[in-house]
């Protein structure tokens, strides 16, 4: 019996110390079902880590798109008037020969029709890229187009009417660039 006693006592023993090493679960899981936890706990960081890693990379691309896309605007806005200026670099070519039969010539007709044909081709190349006038004599009065800088008295139909056009208007591909001014009729 006393060896019995001896065998229980040295069981509770061996039960405690094993108790001792065995971490405390308050849950009432069993050890397995706590480290599954700390495994997901580790996946879901890691999920985390590369999806913070994803949106810096995103983050960071978008901002040197930014910073592309505005580097090319200004870039676009500093040459944007190159091909019109390419398009009227052989009328300046042109003023320049005028200008030195102008020099020679004692035929006042020969400069004058020099003149109208350079006046052309500039006019032609400029309404090729969209450039329309805005004559409007003879037209009511708007104050959203025309731009009226004097009234003078008039005659009952020309009340409220274009009498005289001071200085043209001018339309880039239907947007008025510069408002005609006009004299108005009361």
């Amino acid at each position: 019996m006393e060896n019995n006693k001896q065998e229980i006592q040295e069981q509770q023993e061996v039960d405690n110390n094993v108790n001792e090493l065995e971490p405390e679960n308050n849950s009432g899981e069993n050890p397995s079902e706590e480290i599954s936890e700390t495994g997901k706990i580790d996946e879901l960081t890691a999920k985390l880590a590369e999806l913070q890693d994803k949106y810096l990379r995103l983050s960071a691309e978008f901002d040197n798109y930014r910073k592309r896309t505005l580097k090319e605007r200004m870039e676009l806005v500093k040459t944007a008037g190159e091909d019109i200026l390419k398009d009227i670099l052989p009328v300046i070519d042109d003023f320049d020969r005028a200008n030195e039969i102008i020099k020679s010539s004692d035929s006042i007709e020969a400069i004058v029709e020099g003149t109208k044909l350079i006046y052309n081709k500039l006019k032609s190349t400029v309404e090729n890229r969209g450039l329309a006038e805005i004559s409007p004599a003879g037209e009511d009065f708007n104050p959203d187009i025309h731009e009226a800088i004097a009234k003078i008295q008039g005659t009952k139909e020309q009340s409220g009417k274009i009498i005289d056009v001071v200085q043209k208007g001018y339309s880039l591909n239907d947007k008025i660039i510069r408002h005609p001014k006009v004299v108005i009729g009361e």
